[in-house]
């Protein structure tokens, strides 16, 4: 019988294109896969999926009971499931699979999208952090197989732990050559360049607040927000009071395969994320990715890991300030040269033959085939 693997997040399954990926690369190697996660009252309908997946629905969405009842819960899915390997992703699935690992004697391996103690939403709280570190350092350097998203943040957990993860980029798969949906069959405006900014967590210090308002000194152009995060409510506010309707969309988050219809069909793609805090610092945005493999130009902001790409494979601008004029500036100097526009969408091309999921799975691959 093959050997079954239990994946575990705390995020809805339905936009975690990492995770899905990497279940994907593990099916692709024999094991019998679960994915487990929860079930949210807005949660999208759950694409079918060539391995199992479990939603868990909880009594709280938010706060301290949801991560108790859904730690509790995670707890007892596992200790009452067949399993041969247990993967946790992120700081706040991690409790449960290490009191697993120890009680059954399995392999853990742990895979950290981001430095889960210095995100924004924990600095204005010494306790809630110290609770997060504490749990952190007590049970992370004596994980052995530890994956993370970039190298600025593996160096920042090995000068934090003396710990040595692994690198994999959340990077998409080579898209397939597919029809194009067309802009018309999207409803958005055929006449006008257009403007992309996606992702699951639109939140604060994302640069989203400035590039709304930097729309009010482009013009030809739409700016699409696609996705979700704790400032769309705001935003959407600034486009009522800036008269802005005409020129901003939002769209609700979507399948993977609608959104990028979206993004393939946009001129320039916005990372901004600001450099407000560590996590942020170190940060390699999916979104990234995702526009380069959409063929678009990227306007980014000048983080260490996104800058470096920008660079090295020439494929958009980055910004020198966060002010709404300046990122109108570069917008409108990135749509008013078309030649220097299609160099970087061509150049997304060749970028892409390097930068895809193909080429990362190999350190994944490497770890998982000792469990075999």
């Amino acid at each position: 019988m093959n050997k079954k693997v239990i994946v575990s997040v705390i995020n809805d399954l339905v936009t975690d294109q990492r995770v899905h990926k990497v279940c994907n690369t593990l099916r692709g190697l024999g094991f019998d896969v679960t994915l487990v996660g929860r079930e949210q009252v807005k949660s999208l309908p759950l694409d079918t999926r060539p391995y199992s997946t479990k939603r868990m629905k909880l009594l709280f969405e938010k706060g301290v009971l949801f991560y108790a009842e859904y730690n509790f819960r995670l707890f007892l899915f596992l200790l009452f499931r067949k399993v041969d390997v247990l993967v946790s992703n992120d700081l706040d699935t991690l409790l449960p699979n290490y009191m697993i690992s120890k009680l059954k004697g399995l392999p853990l391996v742990y895979d950290t999208h981001e430095i889960y103690t210095e995100v924004p939403e924990l600095q204005g709280s010494t306790f809630k952090k110290g609770v997060w570190q504490s749990l952190e350092r007590s049970i992370l350097p004596k994980v052995k197989y530890v994956f993370t998203v970039n190298e600025s943040i593996a160096l920042w957990y090995k000068n934090k732990y003396g710990i040595e993860p692994k690198v994999v980029r959340n990077i998409p798969r080579r898209f397939a050559d597919t029809v194009l949906k067309t802009k018309e069959s999207l409803n958005l405006p055929a006449d006008k360049k257009i403007i992309i900014m996606q992702g699951a967590g639109i939140n604060i210090h994302r640069g989203s607040e400035e590039a709304v308002d930097a729309m009010k000194y482009v013009d030809n152009a739409m700016l699409l927000i696609i996705g979700g995060g704790d400032v769309i409510d705001e935003l959407k506010r600034k486009v009522e009071h800036g008269k802005l309707n005409e020129k901003v969309k939002f769209i609700d988050k979507l399948p993977y395969t609608e959104l990028m219809e979206y993004t393939r069909n946009a001129d320039i793609g916005l990372t901004l994320d600001k450099d407000t805090n560590i996590n942020y610092k170190y940060s390699l945005p999916n979104k990234l990715f995702d526009y380069i493999h959409a063929g678009i130009a990227v306007l980014a902001s000048q983080l260490t890991e996104t800058e470096k790409i920008i660079r090295q494979y020439h494929v958009g601008d980055l910004i020198d300030s966060h002010d709404p004029k300046h990122i109108a500036g570069k917008i409108n100097s990135m749509l008013g040269d078309e030649d220097q526009l299609n160099k970087w969408k061509q150049n997304t091309k060749l970028a892409a033959r390097e930068l895809n999921w193909e080429n990362e799975e190999k350190e994944l691959i490497g770890v998982y085939k000792l469990f075999l």
